[in-house]
C-alpha cells in the first residue's frame, strides 16, 4: 500500500488509516481500490478477527476528491473502483469498526452504514451533500437511510444535505457511541479487543444472520446508485456545481 492508506496490525486487530490528512481523506480512485484489496486480504487472513478503518489527522473522510473524478469523467471504468469498494466493504464476513475522528461527508458517512459498530468523536460532523453537488445518493443510502430513520428524516439528510453533528448521528442510529475526542482511539481499540476476544466464527456467522435478509437487495441498489451517480457527473447541474467548487463559490442551479 502507498502512504494514502496506511495498514497496520496489532495482534489480531488490522487497522486502516485514510491518510491524506491535507485533504480531508477525501478518496481518488486509486485509494478505494487500495481499500479493497486491503480489506479482501484482511477477510482471508486468518490472524485478523476485527478490521478498524478510521483517518489520519481530525478527519475521517471528506467523501470523494472531485478533482479526481472530474479528471476522470470520460473514462468508463471510472466508477468501478468506488463500486468494488462498496460491493467490498458489504460483503466481508468479518467485523469491521469504523473510528470517526472528525468530517464525514458523502460516502464518508454512508460508508459508515455498512460498518458494524462506528464509535465518532464529539468532535465528528457528518453530511450528505448529494443533491447540492447536483447528484444523487451512493453507497447504499437510498436503501438503508429510510430504513434506519424514515423517509422524512432521510429525505432531510439527503436532499437538504445539512451537516448533522455527532450527538445528531447517534440519535439517528448511524453511530453507536459517541467518546471525548482524546479518548477516541483508545475507547475504539478497546471495543476491538473485546470484539477479537470473542468467538470468531460466531461473530461472523451472527454478521451474517443479520445482513442476509437484504444482501441480495442492497447489492443491487448499489450497482443502481453508481450507475445514476456516474450518469448525473456528467449532467449540466453537476456541472455547475463542481465548478463552483473549484472556482470556490455557490453553485447557480436558476436556469435549470
Amino acid at each position: 500500500m502507498n502512504d494514502q492508506l496506511l495498514v497496520q496490525r496489532t495482534g489480531s486487530i488490522l487497522e486502516l488509516t485514510l491518510n491524506r490528512p491535507d485533504k480531508k481523506n477525501a478518496l481518488t480512485l486509486a485509494m478505494y481500490q487500495q481499500l479493497s484489496e486491503a480489506l479482501l486480504e484482511a477477510d482471508s487472513d486468518p490472524q485478523v478477527r476485527v478490521i478498524m478503518l478510521t483517518g489520519a489527522g481530525d478527519c475521517f473522510s471528506a467523501g470523494n476528491d472531485i478533482l479526481d473524478f472530474i479528471a476522470a469523467l470520460d473514462r468508463p471504468d471510472a466508477v468501478q473502483a468506488p463500486l468494488k469498494f462498496l460491493q467490498t466493504i458489504t460483503t466481508v464476513s468479518k467485523p469491521v469498526i469504523a473510528v470517526v475522528p472528525g468530517v464525514a461527508v458523502g460516502i464518508g458517512t454512508t460508508m459508515l452504514l455498512h460498518c458494524d459498530l462506528v464509535i465518532a468523536s464529539d468532535q465528528a460532523h457528518f453530511q450528505l451533500p448529494f443533491v447540492r453537488l447536483g447528484l444523487v445518493p451512493e453507497g447504499g443510502a437510498s436503501l438503508l437511510l429510510p430504513q434506519l430513520v424514515g423517509h422524512r428524516k432521510a429525505f432531510e439528510l439527503v436532499v437538504m444535505g445539512e451537516a448533522f453533528n455527532a450527538s445528531l448521528a447517534a440519535d439517528l442510529g448511524v453511530v453507536n457511541r459517541v467518546v471525548e475526542h482524546g479518548k477516541l482511539m483508545d475507547v475504539a481499540r478497546a471495543q476491538a479487543e473485546k470484539l477479537a476476544a470473542l468467538a470468531p466464527d460466531a461473530v461472523r456467522q451472527s454478521k451474517a444472520m443479520l445482513r442476509r435478509g437484504q444482501q441480495e437487495q442492497l447489492q443491487q441498489v448499489l450497482v443502481a446508485e453508481i450507475e445514476q451517480f456516474a450518469a448525473r457527473l456528467k449532467s449540466p447541474e453537476a456541472m455547475e456545481a463542481l465548478q463552483a467548487f473549484t472556482e470556490k463559490r455557490a453553485a447557480d442551479f436558476s436556469r435549470f
